[in-house]
C-alpha cells in the first residue's frame, strides 16, 4: 500500500512539472475505468502497477462512505488491498517449502551417520590404556606411591 501512496505522489510531481496539464478525473481517462472489484484477490498479482493503483484510488473513494454502504465484496477488496500477502506481505517461502526443508537435513543428517560409521569401522581398536582395567591399576599404583592429590575414587 506504501508503493501504490508512492507512487501517486510521484505521478502528482509529475503533473505539478508539466507545463500544459490537463486535469485527470477518475472517469476522464479509459486508462482509469473502474475495475470490478467482485475478485481483487485473485486478480491482484496479474494487474499493472497502475491498474493496483487504480483499485487502490477506487477503494479510497469507497471508504469514505458510510462503512454499512459498501459490499462484501468491497469490504474484502479493501481488507485484502490493505493486508493481504503481496508485496512485503508475501509469504517469504512457497507453501510445502517446509516440508522440503525437513527432508534435505534428515537426508544430510543420515548421510552425515554414514560417513562416521563407516570411518569408525575403518578405524584401529582403541589403546590398551583406555580400558576400566587399566584406570583401576594405575589408581592403584598412585595410591600405592601415595601421590596427591587423588580425588573423586
Amino acid at each position: 500500500m506504501q508503493a501504490i501512496r508512492l507512487a501517486s505522489q510521484r505521478v502528482a510531481l509529475r503533473r505539478l512539472t508539466t507545463a500544459a496539464h490537463a486535469p485527470v478525473s477518475p472517469t476522464a481517462a479509459p486508462s482509469q475505468s473502474a475495475i470490478p472489484l467482485s475478485n481483487v484477490e485473485a486478480q491482484w498479482e496479474r494487474m499493472s502497477k497502475s491498474d493496483q493503483a487504480i483499485v487502490h484510488r477506487q477503494l479510497e473513494e469507497l471508504q469514505r462512505k458510510d462503512w454499512k454502504q459498501l459490499s462484501i465484496d468491497e469490504k474484502k477488496a479493501a481488507y485484502y488491498v490493505a493486508f493481504g500477502p503481496h508485496g512485503p506481505r508475501a509469504p517469504a517461502s512457497p507453501p510445502g517449502q517446509g516440508l522440503k526443508v525437513f527432508f534435505a537435513t534428515s537426508g544430510l543428517i543420515g548421510v552425515a551417520a554414514i560417513i562416521y560409521f563407516a570411518i569408525r569401522s575403518f578405524a584401529p581398536p582403541p589403546p590398551k590404556t583406555l580400558n576400566r582395567e587399566w584406570e583401576e591399576a594405575s589408581n592403584e599404583r598412585a595410591r600405592e606411591a601415595k601421590l596427591n592429590p587423588i580425588t573423586g575414587m
